[in-house]
């Protein structure tokens, strides 16, 4: 019966469990969080249209003309 005296019991061991499904959750969650950028992406991650546009510039998915074209369009 050592150990188990201090008054706890099954209240002590399933305290222990949610604690570490806490630990484990919080694990994991910080993981998908640095994984998907932190806090760069702003305000749940939308980007605007201009900001996807110089990015596929940037990729090379289209070329000045086509860029400078789909900015005029987009009115910026």
């Amino acid at each position: 019966m050592m150990g188990w005296g201090h008054g706890w019991g099954w209240f002590g061991a399933v305290m222990m469990v949610i604690l570490w499904l806490a630990i484990i959750a919080g694990v994991v969650a910080l993981i998908k969080w640095l994984w998907t950028g932190g806090p760069q992406h702003g305000a749940g991650g939308e980007q605007s249209p201009l900001d996807i546009l110089k990015a596929r510039y940037a990729r090379g998915e289209i070329n000045k003309e086509e860029f400078e074209q789909k900015k005029k369009d987009l009115g910026t």
